[in-house]
């Protein structure tokens, strides 16, 4: 349901002074709607105009939020495509504005996204007409795969066909054919069980990949990123490889019906298993090097035991860097 304009106008006004340096609020798009955020009421509105409710999760200061706005949205098809076919919410994940649930629970914007495990802005959320969130993207993806998730979600094709399977269709890139080897990837035969060994880092590809052409070029030749996958065993598969694995839970399955199970849609894509073989983090979206290296460090110090806010833990980790005297650049 939409606010009244005055009501609208007045929480436009700008609020008190925030410290210097401190990165201001995005400038969403003029079609984001301001709503009381009753989400049961937005479905329902969104359902009534041939809509779907979009609900974006962000937070000042971040520069993947920044790439979805300066870049996918400043684009007229993708803009285009929003506008007519979604309504279009947003949350900070540190907000203390109260929303209501599509089961009708209140939360706080920072209780809802803990609830929800946001791990990662921007992260998006897209709903059907009961309710139910048919797509959630964990990140950035870039503009033509954004696109596409667009396409899917307004077309309705949850009911025809998987969005990984449609996304490895229906998305061409120009990128390499083949995929890339890796001299500290794990060689066959796959038993990724535990047994109290390291933990596990497992990447999921395509060929014909640009995200995962980058991944290589630059993540994997940074020396920190290096340093820090010496701390795992690593195994990389294809998204669509039928090659037999044993699971961290002892399951034997194709990596794609592995994959397919652990819900992945995007590549690269990487999931993160602790000692113990239980799922400790996953990465679903476009990370530059220094997310990467945030990532690994994030579960090999085995700090996802302890702050299950990996923003959380990311913030303190650049400020002691900063603190050291090194530069941080979130996007480098």
């Amino acid at each position: 349901m939409k606010l009244p304009a005055l009501l609208v106008f007045l929480l436009l006004l700008p609020g008190p002074a925030s410290g210097a340096g401190t990165a201001g609020p995005l400038a969403l798009p003029s079609w984001f709607t301001e709503t009381f955020l009753d989400f049961r009421e937005d479905v329902a509105q969104a359902a009534r105009e041939g809509r779907r409710l979009m609900i974006l999760f962000e937070q000042d200061g971040c520069p993947y939020c920044k790439e979805l706005i300066l870049t996918n949205f400043s684009q007229k098809t993708i803009a285009d495509k929003a506008r007519k076919k979604f309504l279009a919410v947003s949350l900070n994940i540190w907000g203390d504005r109260e929303v209501t649930w599509t089961d009708g629970k209140k939360f706080s914007e920072k209780r809802l996204a803990a609830f929800l495990k946001i791990q990662f802005t921007p992260t998006l959320l897209f709903f059907d007409e009961r309710g139910g969130i048919v797509a959630r993207l964990n990140g950035y993806y870039p503009p033509h795969r954004f696109e596409a998730v667009l396409d899917w979600v307004a077309g309705r094709r949850e009911r025809k066909i998987a969005l990984a399977e449609y996304l490895r269709t229906a998305v061409r890139e120009p990128a390499g054919e083949q995929l890339h080897d890796e001299p500290f990837f794990l060689k066959p035969p796959y038993d990724l069980r535990r047994r109290g060994a390291k933990p596990l880092a497992v990447f999921f590809e395509t060929p014909s990949c640009a995200a995962c052409d980058e991944l290589h070029r630059e993540g994997f030749r940074r020396a920190t990123i290096v340093e820090s996958l010496k701390r795992f065993d690593v195994a990389r598969f294809a998204l669509g490889e039928r090659t037999p694995v044993t699971t961290p839970a002892g399951d034997r399955l194709a990596a794609e019906d592995w994959a397919r199970s652990l819900g992945l849609s995007y590549a690269p894509s990487a999931v993160f298993f602790g000692t113990d073989g239980k799922e400790a983090f996953r990465i679903e979206a476009y990370l530059r090097p220094f997310h990467l290296w945030g990532s690994l460090e994030y579960v090999a110090s085995g700090a996802y035991l302890r702050e299950p806010n990996f923003q959380r833990f990311l913030q303190a980790r650049a400020d002691e860097l900063r603190g050291r005297g090194e530069a941080v650049d979130l996007w480098r």
